[in-house]
């Protein structure tokens, strides 16, 4: 626990400032973070001990936003926060992917990591300051880290690079890069763009490095100021004997990591670990040695670091991969669209052994997303949902909630594909694409980006151009390295990057990268950007040989849609009191139909006279009253002087006496009765409340003869 302590730095055009000391004195490390009105509790707690038995690193991230942060109530009938949003859960992702790699290896006690939105402005966004007290917080504790590490947003407008955009810049922006890294080199980037070239990311990732620099020397000074104690832990080291015993078995595994098919080579490397673990112990019983309590786990950790080395070397030195491809190599691509009777489109895309089965539904305003936050309410008109379940890896599991891998797949799909969708004025239809994995070895988010586009296509979605993705890896060992397009699961769970790319031919549309080392040169990334240009387009090339533009029409099932204008003024009278009007013309022809601010009208259905009986009713009800214009109305209500006539919706006019026959009418009721129809002509218009009517203007005149005489008497 430290005193009280602050202190501020520029960043951009705002100032940050960092307290520590005051709030959360008992959490390992802990920190406020300001820039404008919005305010970070950030802290960082790790577990006393290592669980038994235990060979993993425990770290949690949790992003949390409060609702009182912006005065607000939260939505529902608790009215209380409960689980995370999955804003809150892409959050949490985007800073636990560059903090991961700079823990030291060895070190499993668990660590929780919290950070809490406590105020916010909706200018300043808190995912600029999360990084920045992450990093700050456990450089304040005794967790051992090698840090420090901030991340920031930039923007692209105008040819001009910017540093933490608004919210408002970002509408206008073609680039929202999410980059993070320490001093020396970046550490995670995510992105979504409009179909930008390669220079122009690259430069932004550059340009957002730059700034992260200045920040972590922000951070350093600030820190300089705490004598910090770091937690030593033990880090186990392998026995002599057993490192020995399996590297005398380092042919036989190469030649099991060499086994064709995923689920093949994961077996013969399974069985062959338990065949040398079971001629150790052997031996060492004819030895008449002792059998180490531990002796399953430090052999089972030797063995997969060996594995490990192996398929890297193979890689880095060799050139050659453990399915056999070159390192620029795709997997064999398979295209299908159609492939599901009834959604109105599909598509499954197979790259190897990794397999999309995407499917595109159309529907109305009604099926938006409701996005319910810190900040107002939105909607949301195209939306991905990505499946993992678990038969898809050869597996017997349990199908939950998504977590937060599939969340984070889904939102990256999504992204590279919301660029390419039509306007509202263009497809008024909301859109969701479903990616269900039925198959996964690597990349099984960028089939799920080509899948979509397919599906997209298929269901006559006019998007503008067709979207691949691919991901590229790295093996680096020193100064050497490889960097591999299209890979397995293998090579990214062993290898050393994970960056994915996605776009058109015109350019990028989304990318993320995670790296499991300390950080990635200009030079990986520019070779790595040019490799995915390259298979990105020959995918391209395969997926438009089955479809090369989206269809002209929607599926015959999909639902269709008529699309008005209407004057603004007149939307509260069609949707009337309470929604009476627009409730009984949905009732009576069972259509859906949306209406905009800005007079919009998007009339939803599947049976075509249904729909353009709405449409005669709406067009009435929004109809305005002219002067000389002819209707055919309803009597409302008789009078001594005449009677009211209802020529549209709720706009009735006087019918005098004198009007309603060329000759005399005593009394009104002999000629009319409430509820008869009648054809009359608007004679005098004020304005849509106040106008005459008249039955006798349109009874033919009889011909008259001179002096005005009726000739027709004579």
């Amino acid at each position: 626990m430290f005193d009280e302590k602050n202190y501020g730095f520029n960043l951009g055009t705002q100032q940050v400032k960092i307290s520590t000391g005051k709030i959360a004195r008992q959490a390992g490390g802990s920190v406020i973070v300001q820039c404008g009105g919005t305010v970070l509790l950030v802290t960082a707690t790790r577990s006393k001990d290592v669980r038994e038995g235990q060979d993993f690193f425990p770290l949690t991230v949790d992003y949390i936003e409060k609702f009182y942060a912006s005065g607000k109530f939260p939505g529902g009938f608790i009215k209380r926060e409960s689980k995370p949003s999955t804003e809150e859960i892409l959050i949490s992702r985007l800073v636990d992917r560059p903090i991961r790699p700079l823990f030291p290896e060895g070190f499993l006690n668990a660590v929780h990591i919290v950070i809490t939105v406590i105020s916010y402005d909706e200018v300043n966004q808190p995912e600029n300051l999360a990084t920045i007290g992450v990093s700050m917080a456990l450089g304040l504790s005794d967790i051992p880290f090698a840090g420090t590490v901030a991340g920031v947003t930039v923007g692209y407008i105008n040819g001009e690079y910017i540093l933490n955009p608004t919210p408002e810049q970002l509408e206008a922006s073609e680039i929202e890069l999410s980059v993070a890294g320490t001093k020396d080199a970046v550490t995670m980037v995510e992105a979504g763009a409009k179909e930008v070239s390669e220079d122009v990311m690259l430069e932004a990732i550059m340009f957002g490095h730059e700034r992260i620099k200045e920040i972590c020397a922000e951070q350093d000074k600030f820190l300089s100021q705490f004598e910090v104690v770091k937690y030593e832990f033990e880090k186990q080291e392998t026995d002599a004997e057993v490192k020995e015993f399996i590297d005398g078995f380092a042919a036989e595994l190469e030649a099991a990591i060499m086994t064709p098919g995923k689920l093949e080579k994961y077996e013969a490397i399974d069985n062959l670990e338990i065949e040398l673990f079971d001629k150790y112990t052997a031996k060492l019983e004819e030895e008449n040695k002792e059998i180490p309590e531990d002796l399953e786990k430090v052999f089972k950790n030797y063995y997969r670091d060996l594995e490990k080395k192996t398929v890297r070397d193979a890689i880095l030195y060799k050139k050659y991969r453990t399915d056999g491809r070159t390192t620029t190599e795709i997997r064999p691509l398979d295209v299908e669209i159609d492939t599901l009777p009834v959604p109105h489109g599909s598509a499954l895309f197979t790259r190897g052994e990794t397999q999309a089965l995407v499917v595109a539904t159309l529907g109305s305003k009604a099926d938006e997303q409701i996005v319910d936050g810190m900040e107002d309410e939105s909607r949301k008109k195209f939306f991905l949902h990505y499946n993992f379940p678990p038969y898809s890896v050869g597996e017997a599991g349990f199908m939950r909630a998504p977590g937060r891998r599939e969340l984070g797949h889904g939102n990256l799909a999504e992204r590279a594909l919301k660029y390419v969708m039509p306007s509202q004025d263009e497809f008024p239809y909301t859109v969701r694409l479903v990616s269900e994995i039925t198959e996964s070895n690597g990349s099984s988010s960028q089939a799920s980006i080509c899948g979509g586009s397919l599906a997209l296509m298929a269901a006559g979605v006019p998007i503008k151009s067709t979207v691949a993705g691919i991901a590229m890896g790295l093996i680096k060992e020193g100064d050497t390295f490889t960097v591999l397009t299209d890979i397995q699961g293998l090579e990214d769970h062993l290898g050393d990057m994970d960056f994915k790319v996605a776009g058109t031919r015109k350019g990028i549309t989304a990318i993320q990268m995670d790296i499991k080392i300390e950080g990635i040169t200009r030079e990986i990334m520019e070779i790595a950007l040019r490799q995915a240009l390259e298979g990105r387009m020959f995918i391209i090339d395969k997926m438009e040989s089955v479809i090369s533009e989206p269809r002209p029409e929607v599926a015959e099932n999909a639902p269709k849609i008529e699309l008005m204008k209407i004057e603004p003024s007149k939307i509260a009278g069609l949707i009337g009191p309470a929604g009476k009007v627009i409730k009984a013309i949905i009732e009576e022809t069972g259509v859906s139909i949306d209406i905009e601010d800005d007079g919009s009208v998007a009339i939803f259905g599947k049976d075509p006279e249904m729909m353009k009986k709405a449409i005669e009713l709406v067009k009435r009800q929004t109809q305005s009253v002219e002067l000389n214009a002819i209707y055919e109305g309803k009597v409302t209500k008789l009078m001594k002087f005449g009677a009211f006539v209802e020529v549209l919706p709720g706009k009735e006019g006087l019918l005098h006496i004198s009007e309603i026959s060329d000759k005399r009418v005593g009394k009104v009721e002999d000629v009319l009765k409430e509820g008869q129809i009648v054809k009359v002509k608007v004679i005098t218009l004020e304005d849509e409340n106040k106008f005459n009517l008249s039955m006798k203007a349109l009874i033919p005149k009889e011909n008259k003869g001179e002096g005005g005489k009726d000739e027709s008497a004579k």
